[in-house]
Protein backbone atom coordinates (compact mmCIF):
# COMPACT_ATOMS: atom_id res chain seq x y z
CA UNK A 1 0.00 0.00 0.00
CA UNK A 2 0.99 3.57 -0.78
CA UNK A 3 2.25 5.68 2.45
CA UNK A 4 2.48 9.45 0.90
CA UNK A 5 4.52 11.13 3.53
CA UNK A 6 4.05 14.31 2.41
CA UNK A 7 1.68 16.22 -0.05
CA UNK A 8 3.76 16.93 -3.33
CA UNK A 9 4.94 13.41 -2.50
CA UNK A 10 1.35 12.34 -3.14
CA UNK A 11 1.11 14.80 -6.15
CA UNK A 12 4.47 13.46 -8.09
CA UNK A 13 3.40 9.97 -7.69
CA UNK A 14 -0.31 10.70 -9.48
CA UNK A 15 1.90 12.54 -12.11
CA UNK A 16 3.94 9.89 -12.69
CA UNK A 17 0.81 7.72 -12.75
CA UNK A 18 -0.54 9.89 -15.51
CA UNK A 19 2.29 9.35 -17.83
CA UNK A 20 2.23 5.24 -17.29
CA UNK A 21 5.05 5.31 -14.53
CA UNK A 22 4.47 3.20 -11.37
CA UNK A 23 4.61 5.46 -8.18
CA UNK A 24 8.41 5.46 -7.50
CA UNK A 25 9.28 6.32 -10.98
CA UNK A 26 11.32 3.09 -11.58
CA UNK A 27 9.80 1.40 -14.53
CA UNK A 28 7.11 2.20 -17.33
CA UNK A 29 3.95 0.60 -16.59
CA UNK A 30 0.90 -0.05 -17.85
CA UNK A 31 -2.22 2.74 -16.30
CA UNK A 32 -4.93 1.18 -14.02
CA UNK A 33 -8.06 2.97 -13.91
CA UNK A 34 -8.77 4.88 -10.23
CA UNK A 35 -12.70 3.78 -10.83
CA UNK A 36 -14.13 0.94 -12.76
CA UNK A 37 -17.73 0.10 -12.39
CA UNK A 38 -18.85 -2.94 -14.74
CA UNK A 39 -22.59 -3.67 -14.77
CA UNK A 40 -23.12 -1.95 -11.01
CA UNK A 41 -26.83 -2.54 -9.94
CA UNK A 42 -28.30 -1.76 -6.23
CA UNK A 43 -31.63 -2.31 -5.59
CA UNK A 44 -33.78 -1.85 -2.33
CA UNK A 45 -36.11 -4.57 -0.90
CA UNK A 46 -39.26 -2.13 -0.81
CA UNK A 47 -42.42 -3.11 -2.09
CA UNK A 48 -42.23 -2.87 -4.65
CA UNK A 49 -38.41 -2.86 -5.00
CA UNK A 50 -36.40 0.72 -5.80
CA UNK A 51 -33.94 0.01 -8.45
CA UNK A 52 -31.44 2.90 -7.68
CA UNK A 53 -28.49 1.67 -10.13
CA UNK A 54 -29.02 -0.42 -13.35
CA UNK A 55 -25.79 -2.08 -14.90
CA UNK A 56 -23.81 1.35 -14.05
CA UNK A 57 -20.42 0.85 -16.03
CA UNK A 58 -17.66 3.91 -15.31
CA UNK A 59 -14.32 4.38 -15.91
CA UNK A 60 -12.22 7.37 -14.15
CA UNK A 61 -8.50 7.31 -15.10
CA UNK A 62 -6.19 9.15 -12.65
CA UNK A 63 -5.72 12.64 -13.45
CA UNK A 64 -9.66 12.94 -14.80
CA UNK A 65 -11.96 15.19 -13.51
CA UNK A 66 -15.61 14.23 -13.81
CA UNK A 67 -19.12 15.48 -12.94
CA UNK A 68 -21.85 13.08 -12.67
CA UNK A 69 -25.25 15.25 -13.06
CA UNK A 70 -28.80 14.29 -12.60
CA UNK A 71 -32.08 15.40 -10.68
CA UNK A 72 -33.73 14.24 -7.37
CA UNK A 73 -34.07 10.69 -7.43
CA UNK A 74 -32.09 9.52 -10.54
CA UNK A 75 -29.49 8.04 -7.87
CA UNK A 76 -26.70 10.29 -7.53
CA UNK A 77 -26.25 9.51 -3.63
CA UNK A 78 -26.76 5.60 -4.20
CA UNK A 79 -24.06 5.90 -6.84
CA UNK A 80 -21.67 8.12 -4.75
CA UNK A 81 -22.16 5.90 -1.72
CA UNK A 82 -21.00 2.98 -3.51
CA UNK A 83 -18.26 4.81 -5.19
CA UNK A 84 -16.99 6.02 -1.79
CA UNK A 85 -17.64 2.70 -0.44
CA UNK A 86 -20.03 3.86 1.99
CA UNK A 87 -22.34 1.16 0.18
CA UNK A 88 -22.25 -2.25 -1.29
CA UNK A 89 -23.86 -2.98 -4.88
CA UNK A 90 -26.45 -5.42 -5.04
CA UNK A 91 -24.46 -6.81 -8.64
CA UNK A 92 -21.48 -5.81 -10.88
CA UNK A 93 -17.93 -5.09 -9.95
CA UNK A 94 -16.33 -2.10 -8.72
CA UNK A 95 -12.57 -1.80 -8.90
CA UNK A 96 -10.87 0.83 -7.37
CA UNK A 97 -7.69 0.87 -7.87
CA UNK A 98 -7.79 -1.94 -9.30
CA UNK A 99 -8.91 -3.64 -5.67
CA UNK A 100 -12.39 -5.53 -6.05
CA UNK A 101 -14.40 -3.87 -2.88
CA UNK A 102 -17.69 -6.03 -3.20
CA UNK A 103 -16.05 -9.13 -1.75
CA UNK A 104 -13.59 -6.79 1.11
CA UNK A 105 -14.57 -6.99 4.16
CA UNK A 106 -16.18 -3.97 6.12
CA UNK A 107 -12.20 -3.78 7.98
CA UNK A 108 -10.38 -3.76 4.61
CA UNK A 109 -13.19 -1.40 2.91
CA UNK A 110 -12.55 1.23 5.90
CA UNK A 111 -8.74 0.99 5.54
CA UNK A 112 -9.24 1.51 1.06
CA UNK A 113 -11.55 4.49 1.46
CA UNK A 114 -9.47 5.76 4.28
CA UNK A 115 -6.21 5.84 2.11
CA UNK A 116 -7.45 6.12 -1.49
CA UNK A 117 -10.58 8.46 -0.87
CA UNK A 118 -11.40 12.10 0.09
CA UNK A 119 -14.85 13.68 0.76
CA UNK A 120 -16.07 16.59 -0.14
CA UNK A 121 -19.51 17.06 1.45
CA UNK A 122 -21.77 20.25 0.77
CA UNK A 123 -22.19 21.07 4.53
CA UNK A 124 -18.52 21.27 5.35
CA UNK A 125 -19.00 18.94 7.95
CA UNK A 126 -16.44 20.44 10.17
CA UNK A 127 -16.12 19.51 14.23
CA UNK A 128 -17.20 23.25 15.90
CA UNK A 129 -15.28 22.80 18.86
CA UNK A 130 -11.95 22.30 16.43
CA UNK A 131 -9.53 24.67 15.17
CA UNK A 132 -8.99 24.56 11.77
CA UNK A 133 -5.51 22.90 11.69
CA UNK A 134 -7.05 20.08 13.96
CA UNK A 135 -9.81 19.49 11.77
CA UNK A 136 -7.93 18.86 8.85
CA UNK A 137 -5.85 16.84 10.85
CA UNK A 138 -8.82 14.38 11.37
CA UNK A 139 -8.08 13.41 7.71
CA UNK A 140 -5.32 11.26 8.18
CA UNK A 141 -7.19 9.53 11.35
CA UNK A 142 -8.72 6.27 8.98
CA UNK A 143 -5.37 6.26 6.24
CA UNK A 144 -2.89 4.62 8.50
CA UNK A 145 -0.71 7.08 8.75
CA UNK A 146 1.63 8.25 11.56
CA UNK A 147 0.73 10.89 14.20
CA UNK A 148 4.07 12.05 14.08
CA UNK A 149 4.47 15.23 11.57
CA UNK A 150 0.60 15.41 10.91
CA UNK A 151 0.01 18.83 12.51
CA UNK A 152 3.20 20.07 9.84
CA UNK A 153 1.14 18.11 6.65
CA UNK A 154 -2.71 19.57 7.41
CA UNK A 155 -0.52 22.96 7.68
CA UNK A 156 0.67 22.29 4.20
CA UNK A 157 -2.55 21.06 2.95
CA UNK A 158 -4.08 24.82 4.32
CA UNK A 159 -1.64 26.87 2.69
CA UNK A 160 -2.20 24.76 -0.38
CA UNK A 161 -5.94 25.76 -0.28
CA UNK A 162 -4.67 29.14 0.78
CA UNK A 163 -6.00 29.08 4.52
CA UNK A 164 -2.78 29.35 6.13
CA UNK A 165 -3.82 31.91 7.88
CA UNK A 166 -6.71 30.09 9.77
CA UNK A 167 -5.33 28.06 11.46
CA UNK A 168 -6.50 28.42 14.93
CA UNK A 169 -9.72 29.60 14.42
CA UNK A 170 -13.12 27.61 15.15
CA UNK A 171 -15.22 26.73 12.51
CA UNK A 172 -17.74 29.48 13.49
CA UNK A 173 -15.38 32.29 12.47
CA UNK A 174 -15.58 31.70 8.84
CA UNK A 175 -17.05 32.03 5.80
CA UNK A 176 -18.76 29.65 3.62
CA UNK A 177 -16.10 29.82 1.11
CA UNK A 178 -13.44 29.34 4.10
CA UNK A 179 -14.79 26.36 5.73
CA UNK A 180 -15.45 24.55 2.24
CA UNK A 181 -11.50 25.12 1.76
CA UNK A 182 -10.76 24.05 5.20
CA UNK A 183 -12.72 20.61 4.17
CA UNK A 184 -11.04 19.95 1.13
CA UNK A 185 -7.44 20.74 2.82
CA UNK A 186 -8.96 18.16 5.42
CA UNK A 187 -9.77 15.74 2.16
CA UNK A 188 -6.63 16.10 0.84
CA UNK A 189 -4.79 14.72 3.90
CA UNK A 190 -2.81 11.57 3.24
CA UNK A 191 -2.70 11.61 -0.60
CA UNK A 192 -5.58 10.22 -1.49
CA UNK A 193 -6.55 8.71 -4.98
CA UNK A 194 -9.97 10.52 -5.48
CA UNK A 195 -11.52 13.15 -4.47
CA UNK A 196 -15.12 12.85 -4.27
CA UNK A 197 -17.46 15.55 -4.20
CA UNK A 198 -21.23 15.47 -3.26
CA UNK A 199 -22.97 19.37 -4.33
CA UNK A 200 -19.90 21.13 -2.74
CA UNK A 201 -20.97 24.62 -4.32
CA UNK A 202 -24.41 24.01 -2.72
CA UNK A 203 -24.36 26.49 -0.05
CA UNK A 204 -21.68 29.04 -1.51
CA UNK A 205 -22.46 32.03 -3.30
CA UNK A 206 -21.54 32.79 -6.87
CA UNK A 207 -17.83 34.21 -5.87
CA UNK A 208 -17.19 31.43 -3.28
CA UNK A 209 -18.21 29.10 -5.66
CA UNK A 210 -15.99 30.03 -8.43
CA UNK A 211 -13.31 30.21 -5.87
CA UNK A 212 -13.70 26.55 -4.93
CA UNK A 213 -13.85 25.94 -8.95
CA UNK A 214 -10.62 27.63 -9.09
CA UNK A 215 -9.39 25.45 -6.45
CA UNK A 216 -10.54 22.01 -8.08
CA UNK A 217 -8.68 23.18 -11.60
CA UNK A 218 -5.66 23.66 -9.72
CA UNK A 219 -6.01 20.12 -8.24
CA UNK A 220 -6.66 18.74 -11.82
CA UNK A 221 -3.79 20.43 -13.06
CA UNK A 222 -1.29 18.84 -10.12
CA UNK A 223 -2.66 15.23 -10.81
CA UNK A 224 -5.51 14.79 -8.69
CA UNK A 225 -8.85 12.58 -9.84
CA UNK A 226 -12.06 14.57 -9.22
CA UNK A 227 -15.48 13.35 -9.45
CA UNK A 228 -18.06 16.18 -8.83
CA UNK A 229 -21.81 15.06 -8.20
CA UNK A 230 -23.67 18.25 -8.96
CA UNK A 231 -27.38 20.12 -10.41
CA UNK A 232 -25.18 23.16 -10.76
CA UNK A 233 -24.75 23.78 -14.67
CA UNK A 234 -21.32 25.94 -13.26
CA UNK A 235 -19.98 23.35 -11.49
CA UNK A 236 -20.15 20.74 -14.19
CA UNK A 237 -19.19 23.13 -16.98
CA UNK A 238 -15.86 23.18 -15.25
CA UNK A 239 -15.36 19.34 -15.57
CA UNK A 240 -13.84 17.69 -18.92
CA UNK A 241 -16.03 15.22 -18.57
CA UNK A 242 -19.84 14.48 -17.68
CA UNK A 243 -22.10 11.96 -16.94
CA UNK A 244 -25.31 12.38 -16.95
CA UNK A 245 -28.02 9.79 -14.41
CA UNK A 246 -31.17 9.32 -14.97
CA UNK A 247 -33.27 6.42 -13.46
CA UNK A 248 -30.44 4.70 -12.04
CA UNK A 249 -28.92 4.14 -16.10
CA UNK A 250 -25.55 6.57 -16.46
CA UNK A 251 -24.87 8.32 -19.63
CA UNK A 252 -21.52 9.89 -20.73
CA UNK A 253 -22.84 13.17 -22.16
Amino acid sequence: MRDFRTADEAVESKARLREGMPPDGSATAAEEPVIKLTAVSRSFPTDPPVHALRDVCLRVDPGDYLAIVGPSGSGKSTLLNTLGLLDRPTSGSYLLEGVETTTLKDGARTRLRGRAIGFVYQSFHLLAHRTVVENVMLGEVYGGHSWKGRRQRAEVMLEKVGMGHRLGFLPDRLSGGERQRVAIARALMGGPSLLLCDEPTGNLDSKNTGAVLDLFDDLCAQGLTLLVITHEIEVSGRAHRRVRISDGVLTEE
